[in-house]
């Protein structure tokens, strides 16, 4: 059998209450992950060659640019872009006090008013 692993795969690094109950994942891929996912990482992270020709396919989906069809694949493909850094776009940008007009507080002027 493919993706056997000794242990249940968790990672509480980046889903602290579970995988299962992070909100990303349907109920199947969640068991997917949980069930084989030890055994996807040490393919992932070469630390373990595949058993069988499952195993090399689940690689060669992986790690090519061609169109996904593994069941395996793609749910592990999505925990990865799941866990990568998320980009911060934002909308406004800070100038310098100089570019804004100064202080708001003080007033250039000495002039008051009697």
């Amino acid at each position: 059998m493919s993706f056997e692993s000794e242990k249940l795969f968790n990672d509480f690094q980046h889903f602290a209450r579970g995988i299962r109950r992070s909100g990303e994942f349907s109920i199947r891929e969640s068991t997917i992950l949980e069930q084989c996912g030890t055994a996807m990482m040490e393919l992932h992270q070469g630390i373990r060659q595949p058993a069988d020709e499952t195993e090399k396919v689940f690689l060669e989906q992986l790690h090519g640019s061609n169109v996904i069809t593994d069941p395996n694949a793609k749910v592990f493909k999505k925990y990865l872009q799941v866990i990568q850094p998320r980009r911060l776009h934002r909308l406004c940008s800070v100038g310098a006090e100089d570019e804004m007009g100064g202080d708001f507080g003080s007033s250039s002027d000495d002039s008051s008013i009697d």
